[in-house]
């Protein structure tokens, strides 16, 4: 159970992140040079109400989810987010599990590519954070609970992303993705919550079960993906994937070839994004 310590520490950290560190633009006066509540609670997809009852020591017994995203948004340091959980009354997750800790070097390039778009996935295709080009071209991401927030689930029993591939190249992505969870669910047998994944998208996508009972097996390579966006159009863009040494997390990447319309508008996208973030 949360104590007061708990909501004192989250505020603690919070006065010591500026805006420019988490990859936001500062705006407007500040009483304090840390992040406002409003902007934590969109690193960290939870509710301004949420994070003010928690702060407040009105809010008790957050779950793993919920610290773990605090704990990046905070960009705590590994004693740190250990300290926090300790707080929280949690014990850390469990070494056979899905990791969903960003390590520091990694919370840099999110932090230092600012004109690219630029993701980081857990092992099970979880989105755990993204930088503001990303949001500007993907669109704000789901709540730590929303299950949309998984791209598996998201492309199977969700709304999916506006990306065009040819019959070829979806049947390469759908298997890729397939054999990513079952990498996952082999790797990490204890994680519940990737266990409950697949049982959804079995019970309920035709087409998954059909390629998770066929046992195929696939390489996710680099692709380019032509993207219809509401605001400036179609974009075509590379989209490469680097995979984190040790801890599983993965690295979504979108670029465009310099000089072309396409590096045109993803520039004047990440322009827009950023106005609207912070306005």
């Amino acid at each position: 159970m949360a104590t007061a310590e708990f909501g004192k520490a989250v505020r603690r950290w919070r006065d010591q992140v500026s805006p420019e560190t988490a990859g936001l633009a500062a705006s407007g006066q500040r009483r304090a040079p840390g992040l406002r509540r409003e902007e934590l609670a969109l690193l960290a997809g939870i509710s301004v109400d949420y994070i003010t009852r928690l702060e407040q020591g009105r809010a008790s017994n957050p779950s793993t989810q919920i610290v773990e995203a605090l704990a990046r948004a905070l960009r705590l340091s590994a004693a740190e987010r250990t300290h926090l959980f300790l707080l929280a009354g949690l014990a850390l997750p469990d070494p056979e599990t899905v990791p969903t800790y960003i390590t520091s070097s990694v919370q840099r390039v999110l932090d230092r590519l600012t004109g690219t778009p630029v993701a980081v996935y857990d092992a099970s295709w979880t989105l755990l954070q993204a930088n503001p080009p990303y949001v500007a071209l993907m669109g704000d991401p789901p709540g730590p609970h929303d299950n949309e927030r998984n791209g598996v689930w998201r492309h199977f029993l969700g709304h999916g992303i506006h990306a065009g591939r040819t019959p070829e190249a979806m049947r390469q992505y759908e298997t890729s993705l397939v054999s990513d969870l079952r990498a996952a669910a082999a790797q990490y047998p204890a994680d519940q919550r990737l266990r409950n994944l697949i049982t959804d998208l079995r019970a309920n996508s035709p087409r998954f079960a059909a390629l998770w009972e066929s046992g195929a097996v696939s390489r996710r390579e680099a692709a380019r993906k032509t993207i219809d966006h509401p605001r400036v159009g179609t974009l075509a863009l590379d989209c490469d994937v680097l995979t984190v040494a040790g801890s599983d997390l993965r690295i979504m990447i979108y670029t465009a070839e310099p000089g072309t319309e396409d590096a045109e508008r993803l520039a004047l996208l990440t322009v827009l994004g950023t106005r609207t973030l912070v306005g």
